[in-house]
């Protein structure tokens, strides 16, 4: 036997690959999802203040008063 090989006997069901597939495309999608939300929070804020009416400069939208 093969290192790293299943036995041909072995094999899982169509229906439970297809279930471990999804769980393990689920969790990358939630940590790569994580990953953008926690570093795109701030410059979104930034863009959606630098959009608005009155247009502020960049350094009234930095400064905290």
């Amino acid at each position: 036997m093969e290192k790293g090989k299943a036995p041909a006997d072995a094999a899982e069901p169509a229906a439970a690959c297809a279930a471990r597939l999804a769980r393990e495309w689920s969790t990358w999608a939630m940590k790569n999802a994580k990953v953008v939300a926690h570093y795109g929070f701030i410059p979104l804020v930034i863009l959606v203040g630098m959009r608005s009416e009155p247009k502020p400069s960049l350094a009234q939208l930095l400064s905290p008063v």
